[in-house]
């Protein structure tokens, strides 16, 4: 049996699917040498830590698999501490988007594959971070794990 879609139907589906806010992850990648990748993004210019949405489908584990591997071509060692959630609204200038920020502990040689959303990856010691020039609310995120904090905000 065929079902037809009435145009309202079909609005208030969207409605609900654009009236929510998407779910990613933050990835605070440590290196064996104690360094922390970060990564240049494409659209703002800006240092970024890893991240990106969860696919449907996809949890947050398989998540930061993925992301790791295409912003940054390392690979997972393990996962870390929960650094926190961070879901203000304007933490995103694209869209309201709450992310789970994760320490992990990788390897590997630093490469990019996703060159549309990266334009480069850099290991920075603790005291050589950009931090006060990161994109989005990592600086948060980042002194929040220097720290030793987990959030919720």
């Amino acid at each position: 049996m065929i079902m037809k879609l009435s145009g309202k139907f079909i609005s208030a589906v969207l409605k609900v699917i654009f009236r929510h806010p998407v779910m990613g992850v933050t990835i605070i990648p440590i290196l064996p040498d104690g360094q922390i990748v970060l990564v240049k993004r494409r659209d703002t210019g800006q240092w970024s830590l890893p991240g990106g949405m969860v696919d449907w489908g996809d949890d947050v584990p398989t998540t930061i698999v993925r992301e790791l591997q295409e912003e940054t071509g390392l690979k997972l060692v393990k996962i870390g501490r929960l650094v926190g959630v961070y879901s203000a609204v304007n933490r995103d200038p694209r869209l309201h988007s709450i992310v789970v920020s994760v320490e992990i502990y990788a390897d590997g040689t630093c490469h990019i594959e996703d060159k549309d959303e990266i334009l480069a990856i850099e290991a920075f010691a603790i005291k050589d971070l950009p931090l006060g020039k990161l994109s989005h609310d990592h600086d948060a995120q980042l002194l929040n794990y220097l720290q030793g904090i987990t959030t919720v905000a």
